[in-house]
């Protein structure tokens, strides 16, 4: 999960895993970095909005949007495909691009499906990061359509040739430093896992990957990504 300070509002990025506020206290968190934010700038903004975007719609990732009901001065966009890529403005027109105003603060939106139907990219000119959610990532990536994910890896690297990127970071690392190796599922303890950060280079990589792979779904090994068909 991500928060992005903008001068007008701020945006979170997907909302975890865990829907109990006790066991995973994800508002309260939230609020209190806003508000040591705001304090920080030049105290409360009773106008500052919370904005809730999400990079995809799994369980994982929206789990914890039901603690932000009620919430004043808070817009969720739902996850799923028809309400989100309509909010961002590329429903009708998939090739195209979105902009997320935060005031000051302009984060582009690209559609990735292949994952999820609903996965899109954000990118954040300020930091020049690529928050690529569950599509890129050191792990086990999971594709539900390979071919609208090869799409969306072009996609990626098309945008990266004309964009300055520092970093791709996607949400999870789930393998460890050596290849094909995960961590047992639910571990809270991963020693020596490789860093959350990659570039453009490992876009590269996973293009490679996928070329060698051939236009058929199968289980693939790479140093730093296995691709695996959903449902395998």
């Amino acid at each position: 999960m991500f928060l992005l300070f903008g001068e007008e509002r701020v945006v979170l990025l997907d909302t975890g895993a865990t829907a109990d506020h006790q066991h995973f206290p994800l508002r309260a968190v939230v609020d209190e970095l806003i508000e040591f934010w705001l304090h920080r700038q030049s105290g409360a903004d009773p106008s500052y909005e919370l904005l809730i975007l999400h990079t995809h719609a799994h369980g994982d990732h929206v789990a914890g949007d039901a603690q932000f009901s009620g919430r004043p001065r808070t817009t969720l966009v739902p996850a799923h495909q028809m309400a989100a890529w309509q909010y961002f403005g590329f429903a009708d027109a998939p090739d195209q691009s979105g902009e997320i105003d935060l005031g000051g603060r302009i984060l582009t939106v690209l559609p990735t499906p292949g994952h999820d139907s609903s996965a899109v990219t954000f990118y954040d000119p300020r930091t020049g990061i690529l928050f690529t959610g569950d599509s890129v990532y050191r792990g086990r990536l999971y594709i539900n359509d390979w071919p609208a994910f090869s799409q969306s890896i072009d996609r990626l690297i098309k945008f990266c040739n004309s964009h300055p990127v520092t970093y791709v970071v996607g949400c999870h690392i789930e393998m460890t430093s050596t290849a094909g190796v995960d961590y047992p599922e639910r571990t809270t303890y991963q020693p020596d896992e490789p860093p959350l950060e990659m570039t453009i280079k490992h876009l590269h990589m996973l293009r490679s990957a996928l070329d060698a792979a051939g236009p058929e779904p199968v289980r693939l090994i790479c140093d730093d990504f296995i691709l695996w068909p959903a449902g395998a």
